[in-house]
């Protein structure tokens, strides 16, 4: 993924603590060593019919306190795996925040109030821009810090570690 991507897809919106638990469902905890088979249930407890009904692209919008709970890494992991291309928030839960950055899945931080269900969106990651096309209005992002824009071009932290050797200060 580039830093200066655009992303184009449909909104599927949540409310407020979306749980790691709605993400990836703790009875489904024997999957976690079958990742493609975990994401075909993600967010299904917030949304039976996500994983079925989602397009490659799409976002995932959710409110406050996104991803909150355990540490999951599985809940950001099945998301991107689902083929989402950027989860949007008010505000997320710090591990999750981290954790979907170390997998690669672009985290960003911005007010949903005025996105709705089935809208389109256009998020331009370089100009920290969210367009809703639907609408005709743009929203702005919390730009991520430079460090972070370079783990998800190189597609999350293990890939970032393999292309650079190395994991510095600055990378972190």
């Amino acid at each position: 993924m580039s830093a200066m991507e655009k992303l184009n897809g449909k909104v599927w919106k949540f409310g407020d603590d979306i749980s790691t638990d709605h993400i990836a469902p703790g009875r489904l905890f024997h999957l976690r060593t079958n990742l493609p088979e975990m994401a075909k249930h993600v967010l299904e407890d917030a949304d039976p019919e996500f994983a079925s009904k989602m397009s490659v692209g799409d976002f995932v919008v959710g409110a406050r306190n996104f991803g909150l709970g355990s540490s999951r890494e599985h809940a950001p992991r099945i998301i991107k795996l689902a083929g989402v291309s950027a989860v949007l928030a008010k505000s997320f839960a710090r591990i999750f925040f981290r954790n979907a950055i170390n997998v690669g899945l672009p985290v960003l931080e911005c007010d949903t109030d005025q996105i709705d269900q089935g809208d389109e969106l256009e998020v331009d990651l370089g100009a920290g821009v969210v367009k809703d096309v639907t609408k005709g209005i743009e929203l702005t992002f919390t730009p991520l810090p430079p460090a972070m824009v370079k783990i998800l071009t190189d597609g999350g932290l293990v890939d970032h570690y393999k292309k650079h050797g190395r994991i510095a200060v600055d990378d972190v």
